[in-house]
């Protein structure tokens, strides 16, 4: 497991390109016949791909956590990007199509990641968080979902964010999880920008075309920088730091939070004169 440690905003003023790629984007996470993960200590976060092929795969890495298994001290919710996929969690089998989630509680002792159809891989994308309870391993499909529509035509973000897991639907001890989903013609996400300092957040961007590019916007509102985001990867944003973006044409994100306060609602915004 690769891990990633925090970075002040007085060192990412610093950074040059290349340097904030490092720290805040996350390549390759989806590789067939594996589970890719990172453990960054934002909130102590981690973001896992897997492309099950001809094993299953499973969540492990006794040597970073420290603990006998992944879930003795965690949570993690789990949404499907690609083609039909089966998690066993301690003999229990949840078929996730596109866009299903899946939350998985503390204390689940053997979790399996599959593919329903090895011709037409599962991606599995996993965020996971430290857990002080044990909660009810749930699924829910998009239509169950809590739908939130925001943004207009005339603003360029007219889309419907769809949450997961929270305090609604899925619930949780700390992670929050959704789906943000774009009307046509529509690119800009959560712009004008807020901040939440209390917990960090996630972004997979997907559902992209190959040369197509989303254009990130990070750092305070003062010192913005920008990160240049292909298909399938993921950006992790820092508690001080704006998370917005514009596509060069459509594309779906899906967002994941934790930290100190569980409220969806917790955003401190930013007026646009103030961003620079």
């Amino acid at each position: 497991m690769e891990i990633r440690y925090q970075i002040s905003p007085a060192e990412a003023k610093t950074f040059d390109t290349q340097q904030l790629r490092d720290n805040f984007l996350i390549e390759n996470l989806f590789q067939e016949g594996k589970l890719t993960m990172v453990y960054t200590h934002y909130d102590r976060m981690i973001v896992g791909g897997a492309v099950p092929t001809d094993t299953p795969l499973i969540p492990d890495d006794k040597e970073t956590l420290k603990t006998d298994y992944f879930f003795e001290r965690r949570e993690a919710g789990f949404i499907n990007i690609g083609g039909p996929a089966v998690i066993t969690v301690d003999g229990t089998k949840y078929e996730l199509n596109k866009l299903d989630c899946l939350y998985v509680g503390k204390g689940s002792k053997e979790v399996k990641l599959e593919s329903a159809d090895k011709s037409n891989p599962a991606r599995i994308y996993m965020c996971s968080a430290p857990a002080h309870a044990v909660l009810e391993t749930r699924k829910l499909s998009l239509d169950g979902a809590t739908p939130r529509h925001m943004g207009s035509p005339e603003t360029c973000n007219e889309r419907t964010i769809y949450q997961y897991i929270h305090a609604d639907g899925l619930p949780s001890c700390q992670l929050m999880m959704g789906v943000t989903i774009f009307k046509p013609g529509s690119v800009w996400n959560t712009m004008p920008a807020h901040l939440h300092d209390r917990r960090m957040e996630a972004y997979l961007y997907f559902d992209m075309a190959d040369d197509a590019r989303v254009f990130h916007f990070m750092g305070q509102p003062h010192e913005t920088r920008h990160l240049v985001v292909k298909n399938e990867e993921v950006v992790l944003s820092p508690s001080w730091s704006i998370h917005s973006g514009a596509g060069t044409s459509s594309y779906t994100f899906i967002w994941a939070m934790a930290g100190e306060n569980y409220t969806f609602t917790d955003q401190d915004p930013v007026k646009m004169e103030d961003l620079r």
